[in-house]
């Protein structure tokens, strides 16, 4: 069995493409020109060369001495953290851009949650010298405003949407809507593996750098190329995707991804999409979606802006459909208090997305030679005064 995607762009029963007949031209546009483009050799010089010399890759491969001590086994962390920007979104960003150039659009729009999608697309537009417009929900600017304030210096437009729950999935809507009505001249830089295809796919490939890379590191530092465990945050689920893709067909890499319970499963605020989620169809792509008996979608919560999101990309649905990966719902005060801990004892401080997947340590047992790999995915910075809030600290 293969964990990838099909010629139809479907993983197993997830994935599509459920779009108006408006947005037909652009999905079409894509599918038929993304990966002709993305495989040229021009093509692949700039962004290798954009991925070095401007974001800064590779990201090293952490061994964390002190977290492998406390949990006995080893533990390794990928460090998105320290790319420009401060996590794994750039990679997605600078890919897409490339390939919007190819397609000469010449407005970019984006959506975004915790706001380092926002921040990453600005990035890239403001050195491309391209528009942008960042849709991003009014309850997330305001627990975001650090990358607020970093996407406006850096000259995009950032449209607050008050909407439905006024988070991720209502800026998504915006985004969508958008495109609709500036079909010709705009790219939409969807920032995780969600929508309809071929963005699930597209996104992946970007952020497959972090797996090749990991191979590569493991082979140096341990003689092998694959880790026994391999752990990513899934909300939409790109740093995941990126974090598994080399090994998806692999059986000897156990998948672990790790959702957000919000206040617990059963309280009513919750996105863990695979605990509670049925199959649905959101912005365009069948997968598993949250939602009432019904089929109206479920306001999903997370003291993560970056995992409030009602559903799971189709290759993560996938993934858990088949087995082929173990979901665990990690709640807010556990995935806190794992971030305060990777913050004391390695001056880290983690992005709270990532201190759900840290988490897993208090959750899940491992062997002694054990070795693991966690995407540490974002840094913290944005999620202080959210952490200062939370532990009271003065």
């Amino acid at each position: 069995m293969s964990y990838n995607i099909d010629t139809k762009g479907y993983y197993g029963k997830f994935g599509g493409a459920y779009i108006p007949e408006m947005l037909l031209h652009n999905i079409t546009e894509l599918k038929e020109n993304y990966q002709r483009i993305i495989n040229e050799k021009s093509f692949q010089l700039k962004f290798n060369e954009l991925l070095k010399n401007y974001v800064g890759r590779p990201s090293p491969l952490y061994f964390s001495r002190k977290l492998s001590d406390k949990y006995s086994t080893k533990i390794y962390l990928k460090r998105e953290d320290l790319n420009h920007t401060g996590s794994h979104k750039i990679n997605n960003t600078i890919g897409q851009i490339l390939l919007a150039k190819k397609l000469k659009k010449s407005r970019i729009i984006a959506e975004t949650g915790a706001g380092q999608h926002g921040v990453a697309t600005a990035t890239v537009c403001a050195l491309m010298g391209l528009k942008c417009i960042v849709y991003m929900g009014a309850k997330d600017i305001k627990r975001q405003a650090p990358n607020v304030a970093r996407m406006k210096m850096l000259g995009a437009d950032v449209i607050s949407v008050k909407s439905g729950s006024s988070t991720l999935k209502d800026a998504t809507n915006e985004a969508m809507r958008d495109w609709i009505n500036n079909p010709v001249n705009t790219h939409y830089i969807v920032g995780s593996v969600v929508g309809p295809h071929p963005f699930p796919d597209m996104v992946a490939r970007f952020q497959s750098i972090i797996s090749k890379e990991i191979k590569k590191q493991l082979m140096v530092i341990e003689g092998r190329d694959y880790p026994d465990y391999i752990i990513a945050c899934v909300g939409g689920g790109s740093n995941a995707a990126g974090t598994f893709y080399e090994y998806l067909d692999d059986e000897r890499v156990n998948i672990i991804c790790v959702e957000a319970s919000g206040k617990g499963v059963s309280s009513g605020q919750s996105a863990a999409t695979t605990k509670l989620g049925k199959i649905g169809i959101i912005h365009g792509s069948k997968t598993l979606l949250m939602q009432t008996e019904d089929g109206q979608i479920s306001e999903p919560y997370s003291i993560s802006a970056g995992l409030d999101y009602p559903g799971i990309g189709p290759i993560h649905a996938n993934l858990f459909e088949t087995k082929r990966a173990e979901f665990i719902a990690i709640d807010d005060d556990e995935a806190m208090t794992a971030g305060l801990q990777l913050s004391q004892l390695e001056g880290i401080i983690p992005a709270i997305e990532t201190s759900h997947a840290l988490a897993i340590f208090e959750n899940k047992r491992f062997n002694k030679d054990d070795i693991i790999v966690l995407n540490l995915s974002g840094r913290g910075d944005k999620d202080l005064e959210n952490y200062i809030k939370y532990f009271g600290i003065k």
